[in-house]
């Protein structure tokens, strides 16, 4: 029988399976819960885990003896219980990189969308409407785009914004050799002098809720605000009330505090929030590349590690 791999998710890119020839795969679903993840950890007994949905706890961990290596497909790792992971010898790792492009270009999307008024003229014309005379746009040259987080994601969006004549400061105390074009600042600073904050930071117990009623009111009035990394990050109730209150321009989200949103969610009844399901990450091409790094990375491991008796 050849060894099992789970893979929290419904399917797995053929270029990454092909890497896996020699592993049973197995797949958890869609929408896997803890239960889900136990039953068949259980049931499997797998080596590794690949990451995609759900969470990944101790309870999920100690109904798998033979694990060894929880690969994550992406870059965030907030999903997996690290600690536990540890404490067990399992080793954690993630295709960092993978979805860069990716993530960065539903930033600048958002960030259009927010400073040009996107989805609300485009409702307008549907509708039968020609606002030419009465509406203005925002315009993103020249003024100044403050970055959390300076990593594979916030760097490659730095550089959009960048040539988009934009002013870029980011604040990211493990930074280092940052192009000419980013200047780094300390978090206060950012708050301050930014017209537009993109968050590009992995949510930790030390973030969690960073941007949120103080914070906000450091910002210029009118700032606009896109989260395409966790929304642990951001105090949503803090945000919708800096948006009634015209503290904030506008907010281009893809990420929130509780995934799946759920029918009745305030910002969906909001028109300065332009919304996207948790979809940066997910493009065609990174599909593949976030597929073939999590296989890479578990097969590294896996090929370290001592063999289960």
């Amino acid at each position: 029988m050849n060894p099992r791999i789970i893979v929290t998710g419904a399917d797995l890119a053929q270029q990454a399976l092909d890497l896996l020839g020699g592993y049973e795969v197995i797949y958890a679903g869609k929408t896997p819960t803890e239960d889900d993840l136990v039953a068949l950890a259980k049931q499997h007994d797998p080596v590794a885990i690949i990451v995609r949905y759900g969470k990944v706890g101790a309870a999920v961990m100690d109904a798998a003896p033979s694990l060894k290596v929880i690969s994550k497909h992406g870059s965030g790792t907030d999903t997996i219980d690290k600690v536990a992971a540890k404490a067990r010898g399992i080793e954690v790792v993630a295709a960092v990189g993978a979805n860069a492009a990716a993530v960065a270009e539903q930033a600048l999307a958002l960030l259009l969308a927010c400073a040009k008024s996107v989805v609300a003229l485009d409702a307008r014309m549907h509708a039968g409407h020609w606002d030419k005379a009465t509406h203005k746009s925002l315009e993103l040259g020249g003024r100044t785009i403050g970055l959390v987080g300076l990593g594979a994601i916030g760097l490659r969006f730095a550089k959009m914004a960048d040539a988009l004549g934009m002013r870029v400061i980011g604040f990211d105390p493990f930074a280092k050799n940052l192009p000419a074009y980013v200047q780094s600042v300390d978090l206060d600073t950012l708050w301050r002098e930014a017209d537009a904050i993109s968050l590009h930071c992995p949510l930790t117990e030390e973030n969690r809720g960073m941007l949120n009623a103080s914070s906000l009111a450091q910002c210029k009035r009118g700032v606009i605000v896109v989260n395409t990394a966790r929304g642990g990050l951001i105090d949503e109730a803090a945000l919708l009330a800096a948006v009634r209150a015209g503290q904030v321009m506008a907010a281009g989200l893809d990420s929130f505090a509780v995934e799946p949103m759920t029918a009745g969610h305030p910002f969906q009844r909001e028109p300065h929030f332009v919304l996207s399901p948790h979809i940066g990450g997910v493009t065609s091409d990174a599909y593949v590349n976030m597929g073939v790094g999590a296989a890479q990375n578990l097969l590294a491991v896996l090929a370290k590690a001592p063999a289960t008796a």
